[in-house]
């Protein structure tokens, strides 16, 4: 196992020097998925001299089986639908626009939680770093890409501190390019990558992109 990050914080900065090349851009921002991301994504946006903003971001899981994405709707408007695998499992329009009603009221309160009355960050025609705290199956973030692409960025690169061997093969239809710290080939969790994994609570998130947004 590669050696653990002491926190969030560090693993940002690790993951920032990774980035170098996309400092003091203005066609640049970073997507922080929430609310783990917006830790890393701070500290990412801090030294590169980049807007941050948050990307909430629902999976739409199929009726029967909620673990299986169907697609994902994002707090910004971004929408991504995998008509293929609704077709597949017999997923009808009601049951569909049902889920993304549910998901819009969801988002609609992360909105208020995390940005208040603040704009989002415009990405069309911009490089967008999708940021996490790390990757798993990479299910979420790969939703999270393919909603994003529906707002017309210029590339979207998925950035994280720590992921599986394999994760970029894994992501490489959703996204532009990969860029990661650690790639272990032993892997059971993010968590163990940290020595600090403590939850990130909405107070924190909140802080952070008022910081981010002074800032800017």
């Amino acid at each position: 196992m590669e050696r653990p990050f002491t926190d969030r914080r560090e693993a940002g900065q690790m993951l920032a020097a990774q980035l170098a090349p996309y400092a003091g851009r203005r066609d640049v921002v970073a997507l922080a998925l929430p609310r783990g991301g917006v830790p890393v994504a701070f500290e990412v946006a801090e030294a590169l001299r980049v807007p941050l903003d948050v990307l909430p971001v629902c999976k739409l899981g199929t009726p029967w089986q909620p673990e299986l994405a169907m697609g994902a709707l994002s707090s910004n408007g971004a929408q991504y639908v995998d008509e293929a695998l609704i077709r597949e499992a017999g997923v009808s329009e009601a049951q569909l626009q049902s889920a993304l009603a549910l998901a819009r009221i969801e988002l609609g309160r992360r909105e208020t939680r995390y940005r208040g009355t603040r704009a989002p960050v415009p990405v069309a025609g911009r490089v967008a770093l999708l940021i996490d705290d790390g990757m798993a199956t990479g299910a979420s973030l790969k939703a999270a890409a393919r909603a994003l692409a529906s707002l017309g960025p210029a590339r979207i690169i998925a950035a994280l501190p720590v992921a599986p061997a394999g994760a970029r093969a894994r992501l490489a239809e959703a996204v532009d390019d990969f860029v990661c710290v650690q790639t272990p080939s032993s892997f059971m969790s993010v968590g163990q990558f940290y020595f600090d994994f403590d939850q990130v609570d909405d107070d924190t998130v909140r802080d952070l992109l008022d910081r981010a947004a002074a800032d800017n």
